[in-house]
């Protein structure tokens, strides 16, 4: 007779949550059967939820590493047009900022939050000996690592070691299908999700697939556990990291539970007030707007838009990103504003890398180094920080721009006059601080 705690994979599998919309620990688990086992003890296994009335961090990846120069354009620089006869932003287009830089003209949602005094824009943002993989600079964004070293927890995981034990699952939430490197944690927290209707608990099907659905239940176990795996021999789940199955399943599965509904309900009670562009990533922060507005109590959100991946035809495929970007933002903060939330929020926007200064010759730019990162907030000190990157063929190293501020200056500048924690045990040590709060 098998084990009455998982009885088949087809049973364990039809349990599973609906479309593996949520990644959050463990995907998969026995949901009625743990209800029926553990009905009595629901409610003072789940997690207290705290920091409803906190600050909110909403993190934006442009995915493919935005090509800076023509984000923030250096208009009366001789360098930046004799390196890019093409692709340079014509002089009488730049939305100016001040005498030397502007905007791209297609983002007027950006320049109408610079005028209103809640944009900052930190110039020359990079990092010593840049890396120019994506996959490898990603991770050292991710991580906040040096660029030698290699840390499997992300800078938000260390965060939320740090800060956030006895937490609401819902702490943190990714607007997509996986969980960024970023959340990884020694202790996991946070939720991936597409939309609120599918984030939930499935009865009983008649034709899943098992042998499929069981191999993304274990990715996904390993991918949270920080190398964790996971092995099913005669109906029993063994975790390969020391952690016992049915807690970790037992706690996992009741917290998921509980988040699901309260997502689900949130979702459904409150409306949006702004008009949202068509956009990805326009629907992602209308939703992030409208969960702020419920009362979640998550510290941080994190969606991504990608597309900057520009070596070929950059004007029309960086611009069109560049739009929906400053359009979404925008939108989402007049939405913040009529909600009356605005002032809780701050979004960041950051991209792995930068491009070269001279374009290639497909009228597009290849893999750089240090570039801009935006960040929004009604509190925020508006304006433009760090030196501007010198574009002279003198002052580049292997035809990049060489940065000016360490990014993890701007993660520690968050850290602590955003979300009120220290910065030296999530970053390893104290790096210099901007002055982003006005």
């Amino acid at each position: 007779m098998k084990p009455p705690l998982l009885t088949t994979r087809r049973d364990f599998l039809r349990t599973t949550l609906l479309g593996g919309a949520l990644t959050w620990t463990v995907p998969s688990f026995v949901a009625q059967t743990f209800s029926a086992l553990h009905a009595a003890a629901d409610g003072s296994l789940t997690q207290i939820a705290t920091g409803q009335n906190s600050p909110i961090l909403v993190l934006i990846q442009l995915a493919g590493g935005n090509d800076g120069l023509n984000a923030v354009v250096p208009y009366t620089n001789d360098y930046y047009y004799k390196g890019r006869p093409t692709i340079a932003i014509p002089k009488q287009q730049v939305l100016t900022l001040n005498d030397t830089l502007g905007l791209n003209p297609v983002m007027t949602g950006f320049k109408s939050l610079y005028d209103a005094g809640h944009l900052s824009i930190v110039n020359g943002v990079g990092y010593p000996n840049p890396n120019r993989s994506h996959f490898r600079s990603t991770e050292i964004w991710q991580t906040a690592s040096d660029e030698n070293k290699y840390l499997t927890d992300g800078w938000l995981g260390r965060y939320f070691d740090n800060t956030c034990q006895g937490c609401d699952p819902t702490v943190a939430i990714n607007i997509g299908p996986r969980l960024p490197q970023a959340f990884s944690a020694h202790t996991p927290m946070g939720i991936s999700l597409e939309n609120p209707d599918s984030y939930r608990f499935m009865g009983a099907g008649q034709n899943d697939d098992e042998e499929l659905a069981y191999r993304s239940m274990a990715s996904s176990v390993a991918d949270s556990n920080s190398g964790g795996s996971i092995s099913m021999v005669s109906g029993t789940i063994t975790l390969q990291n020391g952690q016992s199955a049915v807690d970790f399943l037992e706690r996992t599965s009741m917290d998921a539970q509980v988040s699901s509904d309260k997502i689900r309900a949130v979702a459904g009670k409150t409306k949006n007030t702004a008009f949202y562009p068509g956009s990805g990533l326009a629907n992602n922060l209308k939703l992030v707007a409208r969960l702020i507005a419920g009362g979640l109590p998550t510290r941080v959100f994190y969606v991504s838009q990608g597309g900057y991946d520009t070596h070929t035809g950059q004007r029309g495929g960086q611009d069109r990103r560049l739009k929906e970007l400053g359009d979404a933002v925008k939108a989402f903060t007049d939405d913040l504003t009529a909600m009356g939330m605005f002032d809780r929020v701050m979004i960041m926007t950051f991209s792995e890398f930068g491009r070269r200064v001279n374009e290639n010759g497909s009228q597009g730019t290849d893999h750089g180094a240090a570039a801009p990162m935006f960040l929004v907030g009604s509190k925020m000190k508006a304006g433009l920080l760090g030196a501007e990157p010198s574009l002279a063929p003198a002052d580049l190293k292997d035809g990049d721009i060489q940065y000016n501020t360490d990014f993890r200056s701007v993660y520690a500048s968050v850290l602590q006059n955003w979300l009120k924690t220290p910065s030296v045990p999530i970053l390893g040590k104290q790096f210099d601080t901007l002055p982003l709060i006005g």
